[in-house]
């Protein structure tokens, strides 16, 4: 359960943060040239498992409740908590999302990204791009004296112009030496509504944008989201820091890489 406390990070902290997001962001580089059809989700999988431990660090989600992977693989109209497995083959004109948490000396760099396979269809293009431009809007609200609400509404308001729609029952969260804990981050809201955010705040800002409905339903296995109407969903994350002045995004990828 979420814890309702929200820490506040200190400098140093907050410069370990940094070092994890970025390591979580150099994992996300390492494996998209693998994007690419005839791979199996699970094959990623364990490339980004031997990556992460041939450095030291290790996969927060392997094991955490019960999860039985290290990273998530979400394809198409998975929303999220993709299981990667051998029998998954990556095929032309697919989008995956990926999503990795290293955890990197007592802390979690959290972020994802979604990708083509191949050559998209222009509906899967435009959804992608919307999922990435409304998450960047999401993070511009940020800064401090603003509410949670104007993250949410600045995403909803964006992806909805664009003939989407905002998924409902997953959200952002506090983040650090927790993986997931307070503050909750809704995707969705109203301007000038919620919690004011303040310096030190760290918390992921990951919106799920639908091609169709936002609603969704779990699998059988307990984890894997799926859209209720089985339409395309994409998502983009970041974990973010609250700085004196604004917003500084801890899990960008290092300069001069794709």
């Amino acid at each position: 359960m979420k814890r309702e406390t929200i820490e506040l990070l200190s400098s140093r902290e907050i410069e370990k943060m940094r070092q994890a997001g970025q390591f979580a962001a150099e994992l996300l580089n390492f494996l998209e040239p693998m994007v690419k059809p005839g791979v199996s989700t699970l094959q990623i999988n364990d490339e980004a498992e031997r990556w992460t431990r041939a450095r030291g660090a290790k996969s927060a989600p392997l094991g955490y409740r019960g999860f039985p992977k290290s990273i998530c693989t979400s394809i198409n109209e998975v929303v999220c908590h993709g299981i990667p497995n051998a029998k998954q083959i990556l095929k032309e004109g697919d989008i995956i999302n990926i999503d990795v948490t290293p955890l990197v000396d007592g802390y979690h760099g959290d972020t994802s990204k979604t990708f083509f396979v191949g050559t998209p269809s222009p509906k899967a293009q435009k959804l992608v791009e919307v999922t990435q431009e409304s998450m960047m809007r999401g993070i511009a609200e940020v800064k401090p004296g603003a509410r949670v609400g104007d993250i949410g509404a600045a995403i909803q308001e964006y992806a909805e112009a664009q003939g989407f729609s905002v998924v409902r029952d997953f959200a952002g969260h506090g983040v650090h030496r927790i993986f997931h804990t307070a503050p909750e981050i809704l995707h969705y809201g109203i301007w000038g509504t919620g919690l004011r955010l303040k310096p030190g705040m760290v918390f992921t800002i990951e919106p799920m944008i639908n091609e169709g409905s936002w609603e969704v339903e779990i699998l059988k296995d307990g984890w894997t989201a799926v859209t209720k109407d089985r339409k395309l969903s994409a998502q983009f994350e970041h974990t973010v820091v609250v700085t004196e002045s604004g917003v500084d995004i801890l899990t960008l990828p290092p300069e001069n890489s794709n």
